[in-house]
């Protein structure tokens, strides 16, 4: 009996293992359509990057700063960086477009490479869930609100939110953040 409980536990003790090595993160244990498509997008497939997650719009004047998220996509990705651009319309109306025009904006405009999800709110009542627990971890000055388009948060690679930047923070201001993450 004692020659099976040894292999027996140490059997049950590897299942446990593997199946929390197979959890997602809760930061990224949400779903959200892909802009311009049916399918819903599981992200945990971003499990084990660094991620920048950022709400954005076509009309803002933070708009520009897609530019330079793209230039941090095209910087880091290979080292396991990825961006989700999610467009959101609470603020100034300033992503009025259906998903088809947001497209042919960023890719024209900007060639963004990284992925743009569909439109969302980010506040209120039908706050998409993946906001509103990214608001709680990385709380805002004064209220936990959103209060701009661009506002970015930072994931590491085990699915810790660890910053949030206001959106008048610039993408290259945040290279570093991301570099000390990466190196991790």
């Amino acid at each position: 009996m004692k020659r099976l409980l040894l292999p027996l536990c140490m059997l049950l003790s590897l299942s446990v293992i593997d199946s929390s090595a197979n959890q997602c993160p809760k930061a990224l244990d949400f779903k959200i359509k892909r802009l311009g498509e049916e399918k819903v997008e599981n992200l945990c497939k971003y499990k084990g990057n660094v991620i920048l997650v950022v709400n954005t719009a076509s009309k803002c004047g933070f708009t520009p700063q897609y530019e330079g998220l793209q230039k941090l996509h095209t910087q880091y990705y290979d080292k396991g960086f990825s961006i989700i651009a999610v467009p959101c319309n609470q603020f100034g109306a300033q992503e009025p477009g259906s998903h088809a025009t947001i497209q042919e904006f960023c890719h024209l405009n900007y060639g963004l490479s990284f992925p743009i999800m569909g439109k969302v709110e980010v506040n209120g009542t039908n706050e998409h869930p993946m906001f509103k627990f990214l608001k709680g971890e990385a709380k805002g000055l004064i209220t936990n609100s959103i209060k701009w388009n661009f506002t970015k948060f930072l994931i590491d690679r085990e699915g810790r939110v660890v910053k949030r930047f206001s959106p008048a923070t610039k993408p290259e201001a945040i290279a570093s953040h991301i570099e000390s993450l990466i190196l991790k």
